[in-house]
């Protein structure tokens, strides 16, 4: 059976789309766009925001298990291409340390030995360290995935399409010494569409955070009364408005409004 190397180079021969000269490849003059996070990517003159997050199904993939055409490859395997562009996935699920351990973009190649199927794994790049790029005129976002090399393994090109209902992977090539490149129709990969409720714990705390101390500045500020003397301005606390808080609080329990009623009746 070959290694994985021997496999690529062999498969980068035949898998090759025929329809690729029909998919518009972007210019060198692309403009950076500022990476939030591995799934989201803000433009630098901010006139929007592009997300992966709502393009991939429940589990995040985008294709999962796609046969890849192999009909030229020695012992005739099985390929198979997962992607996901913002969840990272393990295959096999249950074999920690595998080559396709948290990755982004992985080849499943089966073969059938006797009766039984034997499967190899390749991870062809992940979601930590990749880069964005977005192509204004195109309307095209580059994403760049690396293995371990400065080199990317595979470059995922998202196209605006408004008129798409869904996210679908159009076309993919792979070439001998190149990456792994995708096409990918969108209406996600347009400037502010598909938004995606992504904020985490400690976003939410960092909000409650924020109102809390504001309120805690502005009734601190109500409930201090400025006074001159002679050696200065002196601030001492509003007694009024804490006892008026205070009182409110209590008045509003029932088992004590009878009793505030005979105080006053009392007096």
């Amino acid at each position: 059976m070959m290694c994985a190397q021997s496999f690529l180079l062999v498969l980068s021969a035949c898998f090759c789309s025929s329809s690729l000269s029909h998919v518009p490849h972007p210019s060198p003059s692309e403009s950076d766009c500022f990476k939030v996070n591995s799934c989201k990517c803000i433009m630098k003159d901010g006139s929007g925001v592009i997300s992966l997050k709502a393009m991939g199904d429940a589990d995040g993939f985008l294709g999962r298990g796609e046969p890849v055409p192999a009909e030229n490859l020695p012992g005739s395997p099985e390929v198979l291409l997962s992607f996901s562009p913002c969840q990272p996935f393990s295959v096999p699920e249950d074999l920690p340390g595998a080559e396709c351990t948290n990755v982004a973009v992985c080849f499943t190649i089966r073969y059938h030995r006797l009766s039984r199927r034997v499967s190899r794994y390749v991870g062809y790049g992940r979601h930590e360290g990749n880069q964005f790029s977005y192509n204004q005129s195109l309307q095209l976002l580059s994403v760049s995935y690396f293995s371990n090399g400065e080199q990317p393994s595979t470059v995922v090109r998202y196209h605006c399409n408004p008129n798409q209902s869904t996210s679908v992977i159009r076309d993919q090539s792979l070439s001998a010494g190149g990456p792994l490149q995708i096409w990918v129709e969108s209406p996600c990969a347009c400037l502010n569409a598909c938004p995606m409720g992504d904020l985490g714990l400690g976003t939410i705390f960092l909000i409650i955070l924020s109102l809390s101390a504001a309120a805690y500045f502005l009734l601190g500020s109500c409930a201090l009364r400025a006074s001159r003397s002679s050696s200065g301005v002196q601030i001492h606390p509003e007694h009024r408005m804490w006892c008026t808080m205070c009182y409110l609080c209590v008045d509003r329990q029932p088992g004590r409004r009878g009793y505030v009623g005979v105080a006053h009746s009392e007096q």
